[in-house]
């Protein structure tokens, strides 16, 4: 048929135009009837970029700026905590008192007692063995200062008869120079030694104000703390109250685990070299084993500074050889926590790495001081679970074993993601009404 023909070399004609890109005659038939060939117009699909860049730089600054943005509010948040840190700091040691002191609020509850009274009964308790330890620890300052005078002068004379006739060889001329030169450094320095008497007295009226914002947010922490748990959750989208209640739930516990392993650890340490103290007959024996309770409370390097206080103390008091066993002791406790103590009662409370631990301890001090070295550790514990719970368990379902992930290696987190499902045995999945998890 002829006109079969004509359409068949028309589009011939036409794929062929279009693969050379270049205009084709029209057909006689379109010049008969008067009709013009239909242009053919070529898209070139392929991405053109007007400046030119690859599309790796590209992603790049758009990572960049996402960076920055990040870290722009990071600055913004913690400016805003440095100018808040007067309430801030006061509140977070009461979160953390509130874990230490919550299973006797919750064991005097559970016997009867209302929530208001077992609150004020645990806080009133806990407040007069902190001021009955303190009493005693400043009234055995108070009775073994002039003993302390008296033997730290010997001691400082001892020393310097060592540095001459030890190993290093010392000359006096040497000793009295550094002697006269810290005191003509400490004369120069006298106003700033002055403005920060200034300082301390603000310093003091500071600590006062907090002490009594952490009593009262611990009187609440432990009465309502749920209650204002489940209030902040309800300010979240719906679909994130359950994950996020969870993700809390199971956050606390590691936050209780924490505190209640740490003070263990810390009282064994201050156990251990308090006996060494009074066995080698070191003044201040107590107030030095108060100190390195308080500093076990920074994981790591806190009872290893105290303890070296410890040693100094007793270098400058009972001598070097007394100094260099009670350095034994201090070593020893070391070990015992760093081998037996971390790994059996720590090591079920969190999962962190040591790495992860000096890092966070390293930041928490340059940002915040002594009280950014102290929260840094337990902040970590808290957003590892929260992390690890919330990436394993999006919609809030609770965890098979009903553990808290933060306790668990993060080895572990493939084969417990890789789990099955609870069965029909399982209890079900929380609902929106934020019940506590079981």
């Amino acid at each position: 048929m002829a006109w079969m023909d004509e359409v068949r070399e028309r589009a011939r004609a036409r794929l062929e135009q279009a693969r050379q890109g270049v205009g084709a005659p029209p057909f006689p038939g379109d010049v008969l009837a008067g009709r013009a060939a239909t242009p053919v117009v070529m898209v070139d699909s392929s991405r053109r970029d007007d400046d030119g860049l690859p599309n790796g730089i590209r992603v790049a600054g758009a990572w960049c700026w996402r960076i920055i943005l990040f870290f722009a509010v990071g600055w913004v948040l913690i400016r805003v905590f440095s100018r808040l840190d007067v309430v801030l700091i006061p509140v977070i040691v009461a979160v953390l008192l509130a874990a230490l002191f919550q299973p006797a609020a919750a064991w005097l509850r559970r016997r009867g007692m209302g929530r208001t009274l077992a609150s004020t009964v645990v806080e009133v308790g806990a407040l007069i063995i902190v001021l009955g330890g303190l009493s005693l620890i400043v009234n055995t300052v108070v009775g073994q200062v002039d003993t302390l005078s008296s033997q730290v002068g010997d001691g400082v004379r001892e020393v310097q008869d060592w540095l001459v006739s030890g190993p290093l060889h010392l000359s006096r001329d040497e000793i009295s120079n550094a002697i006269a030169q810290a005191q003509k450094s400490i004369t120069a320095n006298r106003g700033a030694l002055t403005s920060g008497a200034v300082t301390t007295a603000a310093t003091v009226g500071e600590v006062g104000a907090g002490f009594f914002l952490t009593l009262f947010s611990l009187f609440f922490f432990l009465r309502d703390g749920d209650n204002i748990w489940r209030f902040l959750c309800r300010l979240l989208p719906q679909s994130a109250r359950v994950p996020v209640a969870r993700a809390g739930h199971y956050s606390w516990h590691t936050l209780t685990a924490y505190v209640h392993a740490t003070v263990l650890v810390a009282f064994v340490d201050a156990i251990g070299i308090g006996i060494g103290l009074i066995a080698l007959r070191v003044p201040l024996a107590l107030p030095l084993a108060a100190l390195v309770f308080l500093g076990a409370f920074i994981p790591v390097v806190g009872a290893t500074l105290s303890g070296a206080v410890a040693c100094l103390v007793a270098l400058v008091t009972v001598g070097p050889v007394r100094a260099l066993i009670l350095l034994g002791v201090v070593i020893a406790v070391q070990q015992l926590e760093g081998h037996v103590l971390q790994p059996l009662i720590m090591g079920r409370a969190v999962a962190l790495h040591p790495l992860a631990i000096v890092l966070a301890i390293a930041s928490g001090i340059i940002l915040a001081g002594i009280v950014g070295g102290l929260i840094a550790v337990p902040l970590l514990a808290v957003l590892n679970t929260a992390v690890r719970y919330l990436s394993a368990h999006p919609q809030g379902e609770p965890t098979p074993d009903r553990e808290s992930p933060g306790t668990t290696p993060a080895d572990d987190d493939e084969s417990t993601a890789s789990a099955p499902p609870p069965g029909p045995d399982s209890p079900p999945p929380a609902s929106s009404s934020l019940a506590k998890p079981a």
